[in-house]
């Protein structure tokens, strides 16, 4: 069995076969075995662990999309108010940073502690330990407006703050995996859910498995907080859209029909594979988009019958599932071929690179995307997601801004 098959099965996560290879590369000069099948025959279940520890992608920041945590406190109030306490969760909550700021909105909401519990898990060890430990360097707080930081931090050393031991206590910190998750004993249990950028790591029968545990830890007339790339996701899979600004935030549709409802009319988002950081290269921009595309837009021609052409798209599609990347790509340069102008081939050709870890082909497909589309969501979220993972945070807030603005239009249109 191949260490990305291993990974799989282990996490959830579509890994990509050179991040496998990589990752049991460095685990193999740590262990002192030269050969990579003997490692794989030898994996222990806690060498599985570092391994993992090797791909996940644990990054994030206090206060990120803050709209969120405004949301999440409007609820809680109006729930204390009846006398009801309400139970969070989030998952994956990587260093804590997540969790915390809950905390901290909490309390600059003047909720009283015994109004809420906050349960937080992530599939990292080292993460859990991070989380627990609650100290942050600087690129935690890239956040705005940190004043918090001097209202519920104390200064260790250097550019290093640990989070005051009250809100520490806030929240219980456990190690697990939302696919293994016991959804029977903690059936509706949860008034609040952050499940934020996880999906967008698993292949699409991945996600409608992860949205299945969500939709049963979620109590009925809970509120779920989803990364602005996963809402279309969850609408294909029995949720629907909650009226909060910017805060991506979602509930179970009360009556699911066998065509769960959409925000938009917008095609099934592939899911972005977890890569690890690239090596520092030229960073996205942050000039307009369209100064990334031709100089000139295709010469259209007719096109072929609507059917030819989603045909050819839906067997792109079907092949890039089944990890046969070169035949997809070439249904996809077929369609271009009789379609020169066809956003969609773009977008699929970006997946497509990105699951071949060819991520500066990827942007450029995508960015050829959104030139003949400018409104294609899924494109500009993609887009966002990789200027963040290049530490390009001014582009990421700007592509990010653009998608936001394109899912309300889309939203408050139907």
């Amino acid at each position: 069995m191949t260490a990305q098959t291993l990974l799989r099965r282990a996490t959830g996560l579509s890994v990509s076969k050179s991040v496998a290879e990589r990752a049991v590369g460095q685990r193999m000069e740590q262990t002192g075995f030269a050969d990579s099948e003997a490692y794989l025959q030898a994996l222990t279940p806690a060498e599985m662990t570092q391994l993992i520890e090797l791909v996940v992608v644990p990054e994030s920041w206090l206060f990120r999309d803050p709209q969120a945590f405004y949301a999440s406190v409007e609820l809680v109030q109006e729930r204390w108010a009846r006398g009801r306490a309400t139970r969070i969760l989030s998952i994956p909550c990587a260093g804590g940073e997540e969790p915390y700021s809950m905390a901290m909105a909490l309390r600059d909401g003047g909720v009283p502690k015994q109004a809420f519990s906050i349960d937080a898990y992530d599939l990292s060890p080292g993460c859990i330990e991070r989380a627990q430990a609650g100290i942050y360097g600087r690129n935690a707080f890239r956040a705005q407006d940190v004043a918090f930081r001097e209202r519920y931090f104390t200064h260790v050393a250097d550019d290093a703050y640990r989070i005051i031991d009250s809100l520490r206590e806030q929240v219980t910190f456990r190690q697990g995996n939302l696919l293994q998750f016991d959804t029977a004993t903690y059936s509706r249990h949860y008034d609040v859910i952050f499940c934020r950028n996880l999906l967008i790591y698993f292949d699409k029968p991945t996600t409608r498995a992860a949205i299945h545990n969500l939709s049963a830890l979620l109590a009925d007339d809970g509120m779920l907080l989803a990364g602005y790339a996963e809402v279309p996701s969850f609408c294909q899979n029995g949720f629907t859209t909650l009226q909060f600004r910017q805060a991506f935030a979602l509930k179970k549709e009360t009556a699911p029909t066998a065509a769960a409802l959409q925000v938009a009319p917008l095609p099934a988002l592939r899911a972005l594979r977890s890569v690890p950081p690239a090596p520092r290269r030229a960073a996205v921009a942050a000039t307009p988009i369209a100064s990334a595309a031709p100089r000139t837009r295709p010469v259209s021609v007719p096109p072929p019958s609507p059917a030819a052409q989603a045909d050819l798209l839906a067997e792109a599609r079907l092949l890039a599932d089944r990890g046969q990347l070169r035949e997809a790509g070439e249904k996809c340069h077929a369609h271009l071929a009789k379609v020169p102008e066809a956003a969609e081939a773009y977008f699929m050709l970006g997946i497509i690179n990105e699951l071949a870890g060819k991520m500066d082909l990827a942007d450029d497909y995508w960015r050829r995307c959104i030139y003949l589309q400018p409104d294609h969501y899924e494109a500009l979220c993609h887009l966002s997601l990789l200027a963040e993972r290049h530490g390009n945070h001014t582009a990421a807030a700007t592509l990010k801004a653009r998608a936001a603005r394109i899912y309300e239009r889309r939203q408050a249109s139907n």
